[in-house]
């Protein structure tokens, strides 16, 4: 049996006896105005974050979510995009496919303003993805890709970024670990299939976004998620796994490199009224800017009288570029 093959069992059993264990996350559920999930839906969160933020979700956008679970990323992405097939749902698994559909008949009974017409379920696979080519503004995973294997999750990423429109947003959810794993860990589909020993450095999950084209990285949130022990895995020493969200935006790549927000900031704090670093960086007196780690970089060697602040690993957009 393949780690793929393994995976699609272990989220088959998943669909038919849902296991709240399965994967956790501290996020609480979004529960917007006037929107109520379902019990089972939440029972069925197989996610390691979220990928719904309402800035990523306006004028009635197409949005396409691959590794469905119980339908509850679903359901909150229909809130924002209430049309007939707004939102497309991709799984590999039959009964995931059914379990959401039938949590649907749930969501519309507790949602009136729900149809189960607004989600287009598909069968397919995130490596081939049934999806035209520019179709989509909002593409989604949550808590699958880290299962992949390199060569994998290099084409599941590319066709992310063949099905988005220009400047679409791929808004995603998964695993990292800056620490290396043994080819135990590595090699176990079980482990893999229960997203621990996918996880890679944060460093190379980037390079993966950026080598297909996107040319904009932002870090939303960064996050503990698990702890590989000795008494529970074959490691001998303590493996710490977080948690990231993240959105790669279809932005053209600058020629100088692609621009990853980490949550740092720049502040000038000369006698001037504001700096003007003639290439597109205008900071006024004593207020922060957001910026890119590319941007911050520069500006910290142009001129002494900017104070970069470090990392956040939270960032929502506005800023440098």
């Amino acid at each position: 049996m393949s780690y793929l093959e393994a995976t699609n069992e272990l989220y088959r059993n998943a669909a038919l006896t849902p296991d709240v264990g399965l994967c956790c996350t501290t996020n609480p559920i979004w529960q917007f105005p006037g929107l109520s999930i379902p019990k089972i839906m939440q029972e069925m969160n197989y996610g390691c974050g979220s990928t719904v933020s309402a800035q990523d979700l306006v004028n009635n956008p197409k949005v396409l979510y691959v590794g469905v679970g119980g339908g509850m990323e679903l359901l909150q992405f229909s809130y924002f995009s209430r049309q007939l097939g707004g939102v497309t749902g991709v799984d590999v698994v039959d009964e995931m496919l059914e379990a959401s559909k039938e949590n649907f008949k749930i969501a519309e009974q507790e949602n009136p303003w729900f149809k189960s017409e607004f989600v287009n379920l598909v069968k397919g696979d995130a490596l081939n993805l049934p999806i035209e080519d520019e179709s989509i503004d909002v593409a989604a995973q949550n808590c699958l890709f880290n299962i992949f294997k390199s060569e994998d999750l290099k084409k599941a990423v590319s066709e992310m970024y063949r099905v988005l429109k220009p400047h679409g947003r791929l808004v995603m959810s998964d695993p990292i670990c800056e620490q290396p794993m043994n080819k135990t860990l590595r090699n176990d589909d079980r482990l893999r299939a229960l997203c621990l020993s996918g996880s890679i450095p944060l460093k190379d999950y980037i390079k993966v976004l950026t080598d297909a084209g996107f040319g904009t990285i932002e870090i939303r949130a960064r996050k503990s998620y698990r702890v590989l022990s000795p008494n529970h895995y074959p490691t001998d020493e303590l493996i710490f796994i977080e948690s990231i969200e993240i959105a790669a935006i279809k932005d053209p790549m600058p020629k100088d490199g692609p621009c990853v927000f980490t949550g740092k900031t720049a502040i000038y704090y000369g006698n001037e009224e504001y700096f003007d670093d003639k290439n597109g960086h205008v900071l006024m007196q004593n207020q922060p800017l957001a910026v890119c780690d590319k941007t911050a970089a520069a500006l910290e060697k142009s001129n002494t009288e900017i104070h970069i602040s470090k990392s956040t690993w939270h960032y929502n957009g506005g800023g440098c570029c």
